[in-house]
């Protein structure tokens, strides 16, 4: 490690020093932590109601259906709207669910579908929300400074996913359940605030929407361009066979290690540890210059971590695994979005990046189900390593496969 690479890990990102960025990630910090919060307080709300896992994954599956439905709409709008003024909409929308669950809650009137119509309310917010708030980042720092601000975005994420569930098992231990959903609900104003203190105006929204021209002019683009295609193809498989590892997790703990909750917990803190030290080093590094050779290289790291995992019978050897794990992954997905962000116009962004919010987002109920039928049929260690492998060769050839065409399609001209 050279001196300016040693300089350029305490030098402070470039996205920092400007006031909008500021102002958003203070704001969402807040807000994300809140979000953590009630997702913590419905999981238990569910289970203390119904004491079925399979409420529990109905509510998490109403949660995430709407970004599968409507993501795609919710990228049109970006792109045809003013993305600040959206967002703001957006984070006020927000607050009536929170709102509402606390009221019923505190009202004896909740019931299993209020959660999930509620769940389903706040999911379909989402779907219009992420494809802007992506959208928007270029905006206010500028495309020198992107791939710092959306690691920077990503630590927030995963600080607040550690921060959120911590506070929710404080609230919940000493005030009431409804507590959470009221604080969560609070926690949208300072969001909102800041946005509205946000000078940049944004690019202008051209209003007139046309689904279909809209949406066949973002998949034109990412047909054509080879690179956006390649990173979207090798986010679908980390979606569908590399992320969906940590519902594994619960069941590794207790058949394999034969431990409890604690470890399981430990477990996933290692993961969100991992997953905040590198976006927090890809913020730091800032402009990474090969951002494909970056992608490759977290993605055989991820893939070998997690076969090794599931070979690791030690616990000391696991949790360095996973912190590895969740470190690969959020630098991978941190450099994907960048690169994608780098090559799409900006009056594509919101499409382009509402496709990007479906691979990644919108596909997560059919990988979960897809590695929970895998490990019921082969058992959670062959389960793991058959993840690892796929994705290791899927995005691998994927990689390969796309760099390689043109020399191959001249090879067989000539044969």
């Amino acid at each position: 490690m050279n001196y300016n690479t040693i300089m350029a890990l305490f030098r402070i990102p470039e996205a920092l020093t400007i006031r909008d960025f500021r102002l958003y990630m203070t704001g969402q910090l807040i807000s994300l932590t809140g979000t953590w919060m009630q997702s913590v307080a419905q999981n238990w709300l569910v289970w203390s109601i119904t004491g079925s896992s399979l409420y529990l994954g109905i509510i998490n599956s109403a949660s995430s259906l709407p970004m599968l439905l409507f993501t795609l709409f919710g990228g049109i709008v970006a792109d045809r709207f003013p993305k600040k003024r959206l967002l703001i909409l957006t984070q006020t929308l927000s607050i009536i669910p929170a709102l509402m669950l606390g009221l019923f809650i505190d009202l004896k009137i909740i019931t299993v579908l209020h959660i999930v119509i509620f769940a389903f309310l706040l999911g379909t917010i989402n779907a219009f929300d992420v494809p802007a708030r992506q959208s928007f980042l270029i905006e206010m720092v500028g495309r020198e400074s992107l791939t710092g601000a959306i690691a920077l975005n990503s630590a927030i994420f995963n600080g607040a996913r550690l921060i959120g569930p911590v506070i929710a098992g404080l609230i919940l231990s000493i005030f009431s359940i409804s507590t959470c959903f009221y604080v969560n609900a609070i926690s949208y104003i300072p969001v909102v605030i800041a946005l509205s203190m946000i000078k940049i105006a944004g690019t202008p929204g051209r209003g007139e929407i046309n689904i279909l021209k809209d949406l066949k002019e973002a998949v034109s683009f990412v047909l054509t361009d080879k690179t956006v295609l390649q990173v979207l193809l090798m986010i679908l498989c980390f979606s569908l066979l590399g992320i969906p590892y940590v519902i594994l997790l619960p069941v590794i703990t207790t058949e394999i290690f034969h431990s409890s909750a604690g470890l399981y917990g430990l477990m996933m803190g290692a993961v969100g540890a991992g997953s905040l030290s590198g976006a927090l080093l890809i913020a730091l590094r800032q402009e990474i210059r090969n951002k494909k050779a970056y992608i490759g290289l977290f993605t055989v790291i991820f893939s070998v971590a997690l076969f090794l995992f599931s070979l690791s019978r030690e616990v000391f050897l696991s949790i360095v695994l996973l912190f590895t794990t969740g470190f690969s992954v959020i630098s991978f997905l941190a450099t994907a979005n960048s690169l994608i962000q780098h090559r799409t116009p900006d009056y594509l962004r919101g499409r382009v990046m509402s496709l990007y919010t479906l691979v990644f987002l919108g596909m997560a109920p059919l990988g979960n189900m897809t590695v929970g039928f895998l490990a019921s049929y082969a058992g959670p260690v062959h389960a793991l390593r058959a993840l690892s492998v796929a994705t290791f060769v899927i995005t691998c050839g994927t990689l390969w496969l796309f760099d390689n065409r043109d020399r191959m399609l001249s090879m067989n001209s000539f044969l």
